[in-house]
């Protein structure tokens, strides 16, 4: 846990308390939490957990600042360094994160982490500094339009759901249920990492490692649900989702080889969707996806509109916004390369890389 100290001498902003400005300390977890679950800006991704799985999965330098007035949590901003030969030099909120950014109860306070961010941006020579945001905050900073969100209200009625799919959408899910599959849940991360690993070879790109999956299971406990979907006793598909207040985010997923003639995908996300609702959760939240993508076509196929995500940059020695995505041009033949890569091999090598691109 990062244990450094911003300041021991609060900042005083116009007419308000002073303002404190403190690193989270293993004190301030509880309070940190809670300040987060009862602020409606704030995301499953601002909470304190996410510090211990970065560190320790990616070995990655954060640091976890806290706004203070009277005593009392004001707001939050989490951040995180990534230094890389390869894809640059940069201090986020958050990488491995789809939301993040300041969350304050005051301009005041969020002006204060603004420039404790820039401070230490800096202090580090960074790259750049970015910030996920859900809504636009910082006009004066670069954005990019490439990440749109896909949320959407469910209700608690298994059948007013289902028939909220559009129509073709619906003969997919439908068609998942004639196969007869079946999805369970489990505590361990084994059979969801076979389909995971199995589904993001196939695309070209670097797996996670199984230490990362496993610390997010062991981190948010029940609010990190892993459902798998078989067919007489053999693994298809597999989907890591988060809960937050009301909310459920189905974040990694993937599928074997069989998963799409069986429709398994559709299944999967229809049976997590009738799940959700059954325990009373309000919101279905499809995550990220990017601009002209099959999983951008999927996710709107389910009735879902796209939401503009503003991710924010505030450059520092770049020049220019980075293009650390699969889209870049540049990447094409390494996808190639990686998808005719043997699975095994692809699995040991591919951690090392993806943790760099954040």
């Amino acid at each position: 846990m990062n244990m450094e100290a911003q300041s021991d001498h609060p900042t005083a902003l116009g007419k308000n308390a002073p303002i404190e400005i403190h690193l989270m300390q293993a004190q301030d977890i509880a309070r940190w939490d809670s300040f987060v679950n009862s602020s409606p800006k704030a995301s499953f991704f601002h909470r304190a957990g996410w510090q211990a799985v970065i560190e320790q999965a990616f070995g990655h330098k954060t640091w976890f600042y806290y706004a203070q007035q009277e005593g009392q949590i004001v707001g939050i901003l989490p951040l995180a360094e990534i230094k890389s030969i390869l894809f640059g030099h940069s201090l986020s909120s958050l990488p491995f994160c789809v939301y993040g950014g300041v969350v304050a109860n005051t301009e005041d306070v969020k002006n204060a982490l603004d420039q404790t961010a820039i401070s230490l941006a800096e202090r580090l020579q960074v790259g750049h500094l970015e910030y996920r945001h859900i809504q636009a905050q910082n006009p004066t900073w670069l954005s990019k339009e490439l990440y749109v969100t896909f949320r959407k209200t469910i209700a608690s009625d298994e059948e007013a759901n289902m028939l909220a799919i559009p129509r073709k959408q619906r003969a997919m899910v439908r068609k998942g249920i004639k196969f007869g599959l079946c999805s369970e849940l489990d505590e361990d991360i084994n059979r969801f990492f076979y389909a995971y690993s199995s589904s993001v070879h196939r695309l070209g790109t670097p797996v996670f490692s199984k230490k990362f999956f496993r610390l997010l299971k062991e981190t948010f406990a029940e609010d990190c649900e892993i459902m798998t979907i078989v067919k007489d006793d053999r693994t298809i598909a597999s989907v890591m989702s988060f809960y937050f207040r009301d909310e459920v985010l189905p974040y990694y997923g993937g599928g074997t080889i069989e998963a799409r003639d069986l429709a398994a995908n559709d299944f999967m996300y229809w049976e997590l969707m009738r799940r959700a609702g059954a325990r009373g959760i309000k919101v279905f939240d499809f995550g990220r996806s990017k601009l002209g993508t099959g999983a951008f076509d999927f996710k709107k196929n389910w009735g879902f509109e796209p939401e503009p995500l503003h991710y924010e940059y505030r450059l520092q020695s770049s020049k220019a916004i980075p293009e650390n995505n699969p889209l870049n041009p540049k990447y094409q033949l390494f996808i190639k390369l990686w998808q005719r890569m043997p699975i095994s091999f692809a699995n040991l090598i591919g951690p090392h890389i993806v943790k760099n691109l954040g």
